[in-house]
């Protein structure tokens, strides 16, 4: 076949033609990538080609230049870097010259920035912006290639770092706001550029600090959003709703006299997508101002002035607001889409935002609503009330929110009852927010009956109401436990308010997930975890029931494994939830049961999880099987140990798991800590070469999910812990593991690349600690000479601790864990530390911790505090 035809294959409505095609290009790719890339671009530059044929080629080439998954993109990256520069270059000016050839969206402009996301990093394609930004600024450029070069832009500034485009960041906004001017004539230019400035905010930082700068953006945006176009509203809407995020700071100049009336007319437009934004807008308003509340008060506990100051824009607003959002919920349509956003769902959770923000001015200004229309004849406006009072649950004070709760719980519950599905629907949902906020206005209530009894006839309404009311039960259960009285020599309340009736809850509930239609509306799987919250939450006069569910979950779990091997293809992706399901609910049985229980059950569970581990391909009932496999370890500790030589395939195979199934690893990393903690010395010793073996290489393997690294640095302290002296064999090939990790360095402006930055030192500060207590434990109690291994690493683990305790982005948990490995290292090493230790830096962190809020932390604080100062004695 030619390339032409089988990349129209790869279009094609028959699956068999798909595959084969599919199959044949990933051999082309495989065979020579660097003259298959070249083909396809030919393909897609090819303007006698058939518009699917190029569509086909563009979608290929992006496929071989990207990935979803960061790893990956990452090779395709250094990948695309070490082609021959001649494909290269042929590669781009074949993509450059599509531009304004193909139908939008423009293959070729996304094929621009991933090329672009690889080089220009590297200074490689430097004439590529100037090379942009002559297509949008040349009088002469046709509309078509004005509209895909400024799309390639938005997707470049999308991908790219923005320090990478700094120097030219003012040349590309500049022809950004100059494709979004009204005197642009062309109103796909204008989108096009509309949705640029939309990907490139983040570019634009300085610009906005500059206020002439930010001035004259701000006007043409405003004058986009009234643009006689819809799609060129509806950009630039939400260009207003990225500003209000980004740069929060800079609007109180705008707000009113621009902004608040832009908004508002959105709002109220008739055109759902230009609501929605208006919506959003005042929602994402309403959210900053809460993060700004919080921050607030945090910097008032601790005696300094706030980083940032709050506009209280929402609040100003509110009384506009809340009447234009009323009368959004109450115009729904009958049969609406549960999946579909619609103004209405916006309005509700707009709501629930200012409610939290404003907290209790909005009361005032919604029970209107509510008393007028909660007993109305038309359903959309007794619907609207039900949805208005639930909205605004959270926010506002107990104390002024208990008696109105009170009053209106006998309304709610016949509104359970209510002729329209779409109103038990919101009634169940207002009762669990009830549930989940203002349980002290249920639970006393002579009518707490009545409102189980309401709840439990609704898990046999429809999919939608059924939901809700299982999220119900799921919220009472733990409101109710976490209020119930205990005993001060016990661990958990001997009854509590659902204890009547909570046999006949969790059979219904359980009833409920084999119901036909379970797996309408993700029926099933709230089904299943209100009984796990049921579970979770019982009190003693319960445990019969926990019992009897988990030979009931066992059963289930059997027979899905019998019919297992006749189930149809179609019908696999259900059972492998059902599945998923079980374990997570076995697994929760299993926390609350007695260890005599356990012992009885042990050989029942362990065979039904390995069959399951056994049979199953699929990474979510692998990892939920092995979850559950933790608890099982959990409760029978030593005893466990009988099984271990069945079970260690399947959790070696876990710890080698990669790629898409790096939580199937996680989970095995998971029970590798399970073990260590609840099996003993004498039984870890003998498994320890396999298992440390697996960790190793999982700490080494380029192709797992860096999300799962430092859960096992912090396992591999575990392990260490529970060898103790035995552990020496690995010091060295540990610590140099560990040393490597150590110098992570993230892009300060990538948040996320922060937070793991914080989360892989906690793991490393956590596996040193187990490794030095661990090492540090001698035959009958005395301190193992092993420890001294550690004495040739001890000064980049100092120097690693002061680093963590000082950066500016620390968290508490690491200085929690810095302050506990420096107590460690004092009472291993004892006065040798003291020219280490004894520094202003490591002062400071002690003091940081003595001070926090955290308990854990001021223990570990004041601990490696007196341990230092023993070393001056």
């Amino acid at each position: 076949m030619e390339l032409p035809q089988v990349l129209e294959a790869t279009l094609s409505a028959d699956k068999g033609q798909r595959v084969t095609a599919q199959a044949f290009l990933e051999q082309a790719a495989q065979t020579s990538l660097p003259q298959f890339l070249q083909a396809l671009s030919n393909e897609l530059a090819d303007t006698a080609k058939a518009g699917t044929v190029r569509m086909a080629a563009g979608l290929q080439l992006k496929n071989h230049l990207t990935s979803k998954d960061e790893a990956v993109k990452s090779q395709y990256q250094d990948r695309w870097r070490a082609l021959p520069p001649e494909i290269k270059q042929h590669v781009k000016t074949q993509v450059f010259a599509t531009l304004g050839t193909e139908a939008t969206p423009s293959s070729a402009a996304q094929c621009i920035a991933y090329i672009a996301s690889a080089e220009l990093p590297f200074n490689e394609w430097p004439d590529l912006v100037a090379a942009l930004l002559q297509n949008v600024t040349v009088q002469t450029s046709p509309e078509s290639v004005k509209e895909a070069t400024l799309e390639s832009i938005g997707y470049i500034c999308e991908e790219i770092d923005p320090q990478v485009l700094r120097g030219q960041a003012n040349e590309i906004l500049t022809s950004i706001i100059q494709g979004m001017r009204k005197e642009e004539p062309s109103m796909r230019v204008r989108l096009a550029a509309t949705k640029s400035l939309l990907n490139s905010l983040e570019f634009t930082k300085a610009n906005f600090d500059n206020e002439p700068e930010r001035n004259f953006i701000m006007q043409t945006v405003c004058e986009t959003t009234l643009a006689d176009n819809k799609h060129v509203q509806v950009a630039s809407l939400q260009v207003l709703v990225r500003i209000m995020s980004l740069y929060y700071a800079h609007m109180g100049a705008y707000i009113g006299p621009a902004l608040f009336g832009i908004t508002l007319d959105a709002m109220k437009s008739s055109e759902d997508e230009i609501a929605l934004q208006g919506i959003e807008f005042w929602t994402t308003v309403s959210e900053e101002e809460s993060d700004l509340a919080l921050e607030l008060a945090d910097a008032q506990e601790e005696g300094r002035p706030p980083a940032r100051e709050s506009g209280q824009f929402a609040r100003d607003a509110l009384q506009f607001l809340v009447p234009i959002l009323l009368l959004r919920l109450a115009q729904q349509e009958e049969f609406d889409d549960d999946d579909d956003w619609n103004p209405c769902k916006a309005a509700s959770v707009c709501l629930q935002c200012l409610s939290t923000c404003c907290e209790n001015d909005i009361v005032a200004l919604v029970l209107p609503f509510v008393r007028e229309h909660m007993g109305s004849s038309d359903w959309r406006f007794r619907d609207a009330a039900v949805m208005a009072f639930g909205s605004i649950l959270e926010g506002p004070e107990v104390n002024l929110m208990t008696p109105i709760v009170s009053q209106a719980m006998e309304v709610l519950l016949q509104r359970l009852a209510d002729p329209s599905v779409i109103v038990r629907d919101t009634a169940a949902w207002a009762v669990g927010r009830v549930c989940e906020f203002h349980s002290d206005a249920v639970l006393c209530q002579s009518s707490f009956v009545q409102l189980l009894q309401g709840l439990l006839a609704g898990l046999d309404s429809e999919p939608r109401v059924a939901c809700n009311c299982a999220w119900a039960f799921a919220s009472l259960a733990e409101t109710a436990y976490l209020k119930a009285d205990i005993a001060e020599y016990q661990t958990e309340p001997d009854t509590y308010p659902l204890s009547g009736m909570f046999a006949g809850i969790v059979e219904k509930l359980l009833a409920v997930t084999d119901r036909a239609d379970a797996g309408t509306g993700n029926l099933r799987s709230a089904a299943y975890e209100a009984v796990m919250e049921l579970i979770k939450n019982s009190p003693r006069d319960c445990y019969e029931v926990v019992q009897k569910t988990t030979v009931i979950i066992l059963e289930r779990i059997n027979h899905l494994l019998a019919i297992s091997g006749n189930v149809s293809s179609s019908d696999r992706t259900q059972l492998n939830d059902i599945q998923s399901l079980l374990c997570a609910s076995l697994q929760s049985v299993l926390r609350r049961v007695t260890r005599a229980d356990a012992l009885q059950l042990g050989d029942s569970v362990f065979q039904a999880l390995t069959a399951m581990l056994q049979t199953s391909t699929t990474g979510g009932v692998q990892e939920d099987a092995l979850m559950a496999m933790g608890s099982l370890i959990e409760l029978l500790g030593e005893e466990f140990m009988k099984y271990f030589a069945a079970f260690q395939q399947f959790l070696l195979t876990g710890l080698r798991a990669r790629a898409e199934h790096y939580q199937v690893c996680s989970a095995a990393v998971g029970l590798v800590g399970d073990l260590s903690r609840s099996v003993g010395r004498q039984a870890i010793v003998p498994m320890a070469d396999p298992l440390m073996e697996a960790l190793l290489a999982a700490l080494q393997a380029p192709d797992l999910n860096r999300c799962i690294k430092p859960q096992v640095f912090s396992i591999v302290g575990d392990v260490a812990l529970a060898l103790a002296t035995d552990f020496a064999k690995y010091v060295e090939i540990v610590s140099s593991i560990m040393k490597m990790a150590q110098a992570f360095q993230p892009d300060r402006s990538d948040a996320d690349l922060v937070d793991y930055m914080n989360e892989l030192r906690e793991s490393l500060l956590e596996g040193y600690t187990g490794i030095i207590q661990g090492l540090n434990q001698g035959e009958n109690g005395k301190a193992g000479a092993e420890v001294q291994l550690l004495l040739p690493h001890v000064v980049d683990i100092v120097n690693f601790v002061e680093v963590c305790g000082s950066d500016p982005d620390r968290t508490d948990s690491a200085i929690a864990t810095g302050c506990g490995v420096v107590g460690d290292l004092c009472a291993a090493f004892g006065t040798s530390m003291a020219p280490l230790v004894n520094k202003p830096s490591f002062m400071s962190m002690l003091q940081e911790g003595r001070r926090s809020k955290v308990t854990k932390t001021r223990t570990l604080a004041m601990w490696a505090s007196r341990e230092l100062r023993q070393l001056k004695v």
